[in-house]
């Protein structure tokens, strides 16, 4: 993600018309506008391979799976974001032609250049969502995935899924989306995705 710094400040109202006719997506936050940049190709897999178990799961229950093309829309005045992956499965989204505002699960994919925000102002936004349940960060250069699940008390509890390379028997482990009741093996998500060894340069 990168500010257009030569962009003058938009209300909520302008940057959605404006962007509207951008070849390129833009995430809106306090009247700034920052452009999306491109992800890895493991990023990519990472996000269609979830996407894809998701929708399969999810099919006729009611709910509708998103990727990186789908924006939501913090309120109705922004800040407006396009997460890797997210689910809704409230009604008032089920109409909805532009932009999700209900979604009880997101995803993000991380990369060294988003890493911190997506942990830390991008989370602050998504907590403002009353319907989200879980908000799941998962890291492209190695097999780990954390849930953020929000408590009866209302407070954010992480449960960390991760596989120890380290060890001599690396097992797989399942990962659980109350939000949705959906469960699926670590494996799954990093299906054909090949990790960057110390020597690569592409």
């Amino acid at each position: 993600m990168i500010a257009s710094a030569s962009l003058p400040f938009m209300s909520p109202q302008e940057y959605l018309e404006w962007e509207e006719q951008q070849l390129t997506k833009y995430e809106y936050v306090n009247g700034e506008v920052f452009a999306m940049t491109g992800g890895t190709l493991a990023h990519n897999s990472i996000a269609l391979n979830l996407a894809s178990a998701l929708k399969n799961y999810l099919r006729g229950k009611g709910c509708k799976v998103f990727m990186a093309d789908a924006k939501l829309g913090i309120s109705e005045i922004g800040p407006y974001h396009y997460p890797d992956v997210m689910v809704t499965c409230d009604r008032r989204d089920q109409s909805a032609r532009k932009i999700v505002q209900f979604p009880c699960l997101i995803v993000e994919v991380l990369s060294p250049g988003t890493e911190a925000y997506d942990r830390g102002s991008k989370f602050a936004h998504y907590r403002r969502i009353e319907t989200l349940k879980e908000y799941i960060l998962i890291d492209a250069e190695k097999m780990s995935v954390e849930c953020y699940r929000i408590n009866e008390r209302g407070k954010w509890e992480l449960t960390p899924y991760i596989i120890d390379e380290t060890t001599s028997e690396v097992k797989d482990i399942e990962v659980e989306f109350d939000s949705v009741n959906f469960r699926c093996q670590l494996s799954l998500i990093y299906e054909d995705v090949i990790f960057k060894s110390e020597n690569q340069i592409l």
